[in-house]
């Protein structure tokens, strides 16, 4: 009895990996013959789980989602992964589901063996997070699952949206990706009134109930991240700037991360850097930080800072005369 238990868990691990098995190759594994496999799934599915299987040469065993949540097989770092996935989430961005996390935390902690127990024990003692200097806003788990249904089901959706600026507003949009960036949740989607692409902060808006009608998908003009990031820099951003880097796009994109610019190949040695700063001294700054030349057109006062700079630099590096002794 206890051969057959010990076969059954390690049954069960083989079968949750994301593949579909063979019974000649979990016989292999298991080092039994196909009918003890055979005989094995069906135990597991007089069990509860959910094990499906396919006829023929190229037929094999899977394990499906079933109506009831059965126990889960971890193993030792799988264990340790979701204990600590656990526990930041219960300190994260979505609200509603601090408590949750706990309490699944809490059930997953009273089954470790003591070995796993007290590397999570350490990990919970001894690592200490920094508060953030700018903290980022919460949002609501349910309004989450809300617009990710409304993405998967190409459902228009309706919300009140409360600006930057704190001026309100009732949209209606064809709802596409959500994006988590940093401790932020952005919703990307076609604005119907509006008839173009925006990115909204989640926690700004407040979904109507019940959707609007289902909608033919567009194809997104950028990658969602992109569509966020631009978004977000041109909020952001209070100058901004095109400059022709004189390096090749691939060069440039190894120092450069989406969050400070977009690069645009022109040719083989040429890019379009496409950038912006708070302030035009950070950004004339940033641009002489690249590592490579440059050739920058507008806003004027870019122009003007730049060729002050490097006036200002090239007198630095002037030899300059020997002062001469004064009198004694």
């Amino acid at each position: 009895m206890l051969e057959t238990s010990a076969r059954l868990l390690r049954l069960l691990s083989l079968l949750q990996t994301p593949r579909e098995w063979t019974g000649s190759e979990l016989a292999e594994r298991l080092a039994v013959s196909t009918r003890t496999v055979r005989n094995d799934v069906e135990r597991l599915r007089n069990l509860g789980y959910p094990v499906h299987g396919t006829r023929g040469s190229v037929g094999g065993y899977r394990l499906g989602a079933g109506a009831a949540l059965p126990p889960l097989l971890l193993d030792d770092e799988e264990a340790v992964a979701v204990a600590i996935g656990l526990r930041t989430a219960a300190g994260g961005t979505i609200t509603g589901v601090e408590e949750t996390s706990l309490r699944a935390l809490t059930k997953l902690e009273q089954v470790l063996p003591a070995r796993l127990r007290r590397r999570v024990d350490a990990l919970k003692q001894y690592a200490v997070a920094v508060p953030r200097d700018d903290p980022g806003p919460r949002v609501d788990a349910d309004t989450l699952s809300t617009l990710a249904a409304a993405c998967r089901d190409h459902e228009r959706l309706r919300f009140d949206y409360r600006r930057h600026d704190g001026s309100e507003s009732r949209r209606e949009v064809e709802p596409y990706r959500l994006v988590n960036w940093g401790r932020r949740w952005y919703l990307v989607g076609f604005d119907v009134a509006r008839s173009d692409w925006r990115t909204f902060r989640v926690d700004r808006l407040h979904p109507r109930t019940p959707t609007g009608p289902r909608f033919t998908p567009r194809d997104l003009p950028e990658e969602a991240v992109d569509q966020v990031r631009r978004g977000v820099s041109s909020a952001a951003w209070r100058y901004r700037t095109q400059v022709i880097v004189h390096a090749p796009a691939d060069q440039l994109a190894e120092r450069i991360t989406p969050a400070i610019g977009t690069i645009t190949p022109v040719d083989a040695t040429h890019c379009l850097l496409d950038t912006g700063a708070d302030s035009i001294e950070a950004l004339a700054v940033h641009l002489g930080l690249l590592g490579t030349d440059f050739t920058v057109t507008h806003p004027a006062e870019l122009v003007a800072l730049v060729r002050t700079l490097a006036d200002r630099y090239d007198r630095a590096t002037e030899p300059r005369p020997p002062q001469q002794p004064g009198p004694a």
